[in-house]
């Protein structure tokens, strides 16, 4: 009875996994992807930007490459798009390819953020 049981429970587990694991390679395959260039200039610009993104609907991932201050983001195309992860990077205080950052979050930046200092 054990046994039959244990059988049971690791059947009813891998299933569960290989659920799971499907349901992410599916989500992942629906995904797009998009470098932004921006005014980024240092380590505490990448956690600023990184940590923050990930709490925009559709955006599933974001990667700063602090010296040529380009972002890249993997996002849902069903539920955001190019437009609204610029305005999204502009809202925290950093230029967004052609949008601006927004002024207020810029005066917000720490003193290293701001893009009159050189990255350092």
């Amino acid at each position: 009875m054990k046994t039959l049981k244990k059988l049971l429970l690791t059947g009813i587990v891998n299933m569960f996994v290989l659920t799971a694991s499907t349901l992410t390679a599916q989500e992942n395959s629906n995904l797009s992807e998009i470098k932004i260039k921006t005014s980024a200039v240092c380590d505490m610009c990448k956690e600023t930007l990184e940590s923050n993104l990930v709490f925009e609907k559709g955006i599933k991932k974001s990667e700063l490459d602090v010296k040529s201050a380009i972002i890249t983001v993997s996002y849902n195309p069903q539920k955001t798009n190019p437009d609204k992860i610029r305005t999204a990077i502009s809202k925290l205080g950093y230029d967004a390819d052609d949008i601006p950052a927004d002024k207020k979050a810029y005066e917000k930046l720490s003193s290293c953020c701001k893009k009159e200092n050189k990255a350092h």
